[in-house]
């Protein structure tokens, strides 16, 4: 039976099997009704609900990790695993892939630097993990395809929307960010503290849940609808309903508590301080786990409710916890002013109200049960007893859990540092990296030592000699902005779609193709009974820009030095050696160019940007030619060409200068030392490339679409997957913005040339939603190439 009968959750069950915190739940597929289960005991235990009573079993239970295990989920089933898998990810940094029969991992994922907190699956087997190493990561089966960058904090949340390609993480710095393709579309701002949790609603609307206890709803498009308030700490974890929008919160005030119609219907306490996480069941029953290593599940179905007995044991033992009221669950508490037990006369006003009473010296906490209509005791409140951790990692100290964080004033007017410090750390290790780090003198080294072992009785976890154990050595620390070097999400949000142009004729009088290639639509098929060939991927050599007019082009650029500055102006023999130099790469001469003509084409691209186009037109006609190419991109000059043709792709800079940057790109690819410098700097010129897609310059959107297209015919070569998700990444969203036709061709190409025979690139360019968006190229009636291409990409998705 479902809801309705008295809508109040009673407790079903208590589970007993971990031996530590229940960090980590998620309801199961298989067996049907089952749930699994994380805890910081290292295992992952899988439970099915037993036919005769109201119960679960433990069918069996997962190790793999070799420190704590704090999120789970569940990949949906594929054809090679019809039961679907269960990922679990932990301190030791690592995600473990379990099937559900057997107990030991199928694999592991290793990349993340610090604790995976969370993780998410989608469809077509990805999967999305957040991390304490402030990234989150997307994983297809066994390889990590692309990595997400742009919070400055832990990401303690993260969700795959529904809609393919939308991801959402939630971190440690307070905002929630919306991804698509592997690129930060939108950052939600709101939360005062540690976004904690998310959770969604629909393809439109999620709630997240923080640390500065409340939950929030939001539109997908960035607006915040509705905070709820009701907690008074910590939240955890934030849980949904099947079919509606009613959802389940738990967290640091040892409550459960169940929102309907956006109103907390129901809080139900527990004799626990941290309730870490909880899960709704298909049935809409709620699992929930907390720091006493009970599992409890909690039902609204008369049948499946607990017997008399139980529900008594379990109100007994919340009658007999201790509350410490240095939490503030309760609100500030002078024993002195407290009423006797005639207050519990009184009926309260609504469920889950709270009331202490004093009775013989002993303070008693009391909550208010609307469905029996009674007061129930939910524990003493006990005087604070000295300054140790009453809960297992609830300090927060720069976004991450610890222990302990001491204070540590090293002399009496200088200042106060913080020191955290996990029970399973070496105490000697901490005290010389909390020195370390704090510019402070070594000799202070048994001091603090002693200090920290004082202070914790020396409790210390056993068994954890293992060289992951401690993820907080400080070694390593993250600097905000130095993540790679590449700060690649720019803070603007990149899809506004501002400066979307209206095509003009689609006339391809710039088309830069050689007469000979399939880019020029022949090949076309003569009737509609004949097959169509697939002539257009995968390609197999680059597209270059061959186009060219050495009479302009040397006639502005002595026009131009006419006007530069004398530090800059070239010597009429210098003229004469680019012209050289020119005759020699477009095929005119048969002379090979010299050094002397490289050396003076150096100088003059270096000229100043607004007057630089035309040397830059004549880098990127020489760099096709064998010793040009070789020259600029082998060992020892590549790093400064590089870095100037990245100069030339700033979406603020001269549109010329975009255009001919990215042609001279492309043209590198015609040799094999080109190809080669093209690949070692893949995800640098990626990067810069993808903002020029801002301006609504035609031109410069076939240069960019060609760019990607020769990065797919090397891809194609080799099997590099992060180039590949990359590379699928920037077709994904250069789509968005190009409307140019014959940019949306090569797009098409590079994409059939990606995902050709390799069924991982198949999956991923599914999993962005990449099929969806190219739909409407199938019915594109002119040029032809367009509509065929679309279709043989289609029939690969």
């Amino acid at each position: 039976a479902m809801a309705g009968e008295g809508s109040t959750f009673r407790l079903r069950c208590s589970l007993l099997g971990h031996g530590q915190d229940v960090r980590g739940l998620t309801r199961g597929l298989f067996p049907e009704g089952g749930f699994v289960s994380v805890s910081r005991d290292r295992t992952a235990r899988l439970w099915a609900p037993d036919g005769l009573n109201r119960g679960f079993t433990e069918m069996h239970c997962m190790s793999g990790h070799s420190n704590f295990v704090s999120c789970v989920c569940i990949i949906p089933p594929s054809d090679l695993y019809p039961r679907g898998l269960i990922a679990t990810g932990g301190n030791d940094h690592n995600i473990c892939i379990f099937t559900v029969d057997n107990p030991a991992p199928l694999y592991v994922l290793k990349g993340h630097k610090n604790t995976v907190c969370s993780l998410s699956s989608g469809k077509f087997g990805t999967l999305l993990s957040g991390s304490w190493d402030t990234t989150a990561k997307v994983w297809l089966n066994d390889r990590c395809m692309m990595t997400l960058q742009g919070h400055t904090a832990a990401i303690w949340a993260v969700k795959i929307l529904p809609e393919q390609g939308l991801m959402l993480t939630g971190s440690a710095d307070k905002t929630i960010k919306l991804w698509k393709a592997g690129r930060c579309e939108r950052t939600f701002t709101g939360h005062e503290d540690c976004v904690r949790g998310l959770a969604i609603l629909s393809e439109m609307e999620f709630l997240s849940c923080a640390n500065d206890a409340s939950v929030r709803r939001w539109q997908i498009s960035g607006e915040c609808l509705q905070v709820y308030y009701g907690h008074t700490n910590y939240i955890y974890s934030i849980s949904v309903f099947p079919r509606c929008k009613d959802f389940v919160t738990t967290g640091e005030d040892r409550s459960l508590r169940i929102w309907k119609q956006g109103e907390c219907a129901q809080t139900i306490r527990l004799p626990a301080q941290s309730i870490w996480c909880c899960c709704v069941l298909d049935n809409g029953d709620i699992v929930v786990g907390a720091s006493d290593g009970i599992i409890r599940v909690f039902t609204e179905s008369l049948e499946r409710t607990a017997s008399a007995e139980e529900i008594q044991a379990f109100e007994n033992e919340l009658a007999q916890a201790s509350i410490d009221p240095k939490t503030g669950d309760l609100g500030d508490i002078n024993a002195d002013d407290l009423p006797g037990r005639e207050h519990l006369k009184d009926p309260g006003m609504r469920d889950g109200q709270t009331r202490l009473i004093k009775d013989n010296g002993k303070v008693e906490a009391y909550q208010w049960s609307v469905s029996e209509g009674r007061w129930m005791k939910i524990g003493d409140v006990v005087g604070s007893s000295g300054a140790t951790q009453q809960t297992s990692g609830k300090v927060l100290f720069e976004g991450k859990e610890y222990d302990y964080v001491f204070t540590i004033d090293v002399n009496e007017n200088g200042p106060s540092y913080k020191l955290p410090y996990n029970i399973t750390d070496d105490p000697w290790l901490t005290a010389y990296n909390f020195l370390q780090k704090n510019d402070l003198n070594p000799m202070f080294l048994d001091q603090v030592a002693k200090f920290i072992m004082d202070n914790t009785k020396g409790q210390t976890l056993l068994s954890t000699s293992n060289q992951f154990s401690d993820p907080f050595t400080g070694a390593g620390r993250y600097v905000p902005g130095s993540s790679s070097g590449s700060s690649t999400i720019p803070g603007a949000d990149p899809y506004t779609g501002a400066g979307r142009y209206v095509p003009g004729s689609a006339s391809n009088a710039v088309t830069p193709v050689g007469g000979v290639d399939p880019f020029t639509g022949m090949g076309a098929y003569q009737s509609a009974a004949a097959k169509v060939e697939n002539i257009y991927f995968p390609k197999k050599d680059a597209v270059t820009f061959d186009q060219a007019n050495p009479t302009q082009i040397l006639g502005k650029l002595k026009e131009l030095n006419g006007s530069a500055a004398e530090e800059h102006k070239l010597t009429e023999d210098d003229l004469i050696i680019l012209e050289k130099l020119l005759s020699a790469t477009c095929n005119t001469s048969a002379e090979t160019p010299t050094a002397q003509q490289l050396q003076t084409l150096w100088r003059a691209v270096n000229w100043p940007e607004d007057i630089v186009f035309p040397a830059l037109d004549i880098l990127r006609l020489s760099v096709r030619h064998p010793t040009v190419n070789e020259n600029f991109c082998s060992e020892k000059e590549h790093v400064q060409f590089i870095i100037l043709l990245l100069k030339f792709l700033n979406p603020k800079g001269k549109q010329a200068n975009q255009l001919l940057a990215l042609r001279a790109l492309c043209n590198c690819f015609v040799s094999h030392a080109g190809q080669k410098l093209m690949m070692e700097q893949r995800d640098e010129i990626m990067t810069q490339a993808i903002e020029t897609k801002s301006g609504n310059n035609k031109n410069i959107h076939i240069a960019l679409a060609t760019l990607t297209l020769n990065y797919a015919v090397c891809l194609h070569k080799v099997n590099n997957v992060e180039g590949k998700a990359q590379c699928l990444s920037v077709i994904s969203t250069v789509m968005e913005v190009v409307q140019d036709l014959e940019a949306i061709f090569r797009l098409l190409v590079a994409l059939g040339t990606l995902i050709s025979d390799d069924t991982n690139a198949v999956q991923l360019a599914k999993s962005l939603g990449v099929d969806s968006q190219i739909k409407k190229y199938a019915s594109v009636s002119e040029p032809a190439k367009v509509k065929e291409c679309c279709g043989f990409v289609l029939s690969l998705l």
